[in-house]
């Protein structure tokens, strides 16, 4: 389908699905879903799993548009819409090769010698003194105690607690934990702030926050859950920006091979000081930071594709095969190798990220694209 035409479909689908299409508009959309639905091969490219796991995908963004529109106190209308939006948002979904895969036979995943393995809850605490200690070689709930802070081990998580002893001055020392490419770790800090720290990521962190603010220090991707306490300031700084909590859940992303340094307000508001200046976020909204230096706040952004790695999927809505390749070269721990002219398609889908890669690259071979899983390295044809 043409972009813009893409587009205007787009735009009717979402009056119809919110309840103010016309009585021609809907007429319009009613008869493509009976062309649609009657059309066996849309389906027949697509195998039982894969079926599956779309039918999963759409059943979350109808929930997602129908609590959406209850916010928005518009009408909806669950049982007399519902077969009639899987279907149209099926065809979103598949909106990036649907009209090629009418015409051909599916493309299969060349055979592999081996598959890749997610990743999962691996990280590296470096303590005040430049001792490193892997967490996952701690049992679990065993309480370690370093000057001025001690932290209990849970599974894929650290827990940091205030010191016992406060008869004399507070020690405050620094602690970094750092997660690999294929690595992700969950860290309470001493104040009850919970973070979730992505692949190839680090946090440095003060074992006990002491004076007038809070603040840590990140590269890489990590989502906060700020317990705010006004009278202290809670405050992210990365390498071109500081972000101070007014009360918040936000995510930042910081990884040097995007175009640009993220964060993405979820609930509360936060500032951001950069070279710019200061910029405030309501929740929804999105400031990006090019390593050019520009930057622009984008509203209506899609909270649950930003957060998606946090609660264990991938999850894309427009993306084109350089942005999935990316996170995935992160969360596998490989490279990336490209032969061949690109295309500009864009993906729309979900799943999770316990799959093994191939799992993955079999989603994404149905756009037209051909994989090659070589040791490490995955070559994109």
């Amino acid at each position: 389908m043409p972009p813009h035409l893409k587009k205007d479909f787009l735009k009717l689908v979402e009056k119809y699905l919110n309840g103010s299409a016309s009585a021609e508009e809907i007429k319009t959309i009613e008869n493509y879903y009976a062309h649609f639905s009657n059309d066996p091969d849309v389906t027949n490219t697509l195998n039982d799993d894969e079926i599956r796991a779309l039918k999963t995908n759409l059943l979350q963004k109808i929930d997602n548009r129908i609590e959406q529109a209850e916010k928005r106190h518009r009408p909806v209308y669950r049982n007399r819409y519902f077969q009639l939006a899987a279907s149209i948002l099926l065809f979103l979904m598949l909106s990036v090769f649907v009209v090629k895969k009418l015409r051909q036979e599916p493309v299969k995943l060349q055979a592999q010698n081996h598959d890749l393995a997610p990743g999962g809850n691996k990280a590296l605490l470096t303590l005040a003194d430049g001792s490193k200690i892997d967490p996952n070689s701690i049992k679990n709930g065993s309480l370690t105690a370093q000057p001025g802070a001690r932290f209990v081990k849970q599974t894929g998580q650290l827990a940091y607690q205030a010191a016992t002893d406060n008869s004399g001055p507070i020690t405050v020392s620094y602690n970094t934990l750092t997660t690999p490419k294929g690595g992700q770790y969950q860290l309470t800090l001493v104040d009850g702030t919970k973070v979730w720290l992505n692949a190839a990521s680090s946090l440095k962190f003060p074992t006990e926050f002491s004076g007038s603010e809070r603040v840590v220090e990140l590269t890489g991707e990590a989502y906060f859950e700020v317990a705010h306490n006004a009278r202290q300031p809670f405050k992210v700084k990365t390498a071109n920006q500081t972000i101070q909590d007014i009360g918040t859940q936000f995510n930042i992303s910081t990884y040097a091979d995007e175009q640009a340094a993220a964060t993405t307000l979820v609930e509360g508001s936060v500032k951001i000081v950069d070279a710019k200046g200061e910029t405030m976020l309501r929740p929804g909204q999105q400031y990006l930071l090019s390593a050019a230096g520009t930057s622009q706040v984008t509203s209506e952004i899609d909270v649950d594709e930003v957060t998606a790695w946090k609660n264990g999927m991938f999850q894309f809505d427009n993306a084109n095969i350089q942005t999935i390749m990316r996170q995935m070269a992160r969360w596998y721990d490989i490279d990336v190798e490209y032969k061949g002219a690109v295309p500009n398609y864009t993906y729309h889908g979900k799943i999770s990220r316990n799959s093994n890669a191939s799992q993955v690259l079999k989603i994404l071979e149905l756009g037209g694209i051909n994989f090659t899983i070589e040791g490490r390295k995955i070559i994109v044809k």
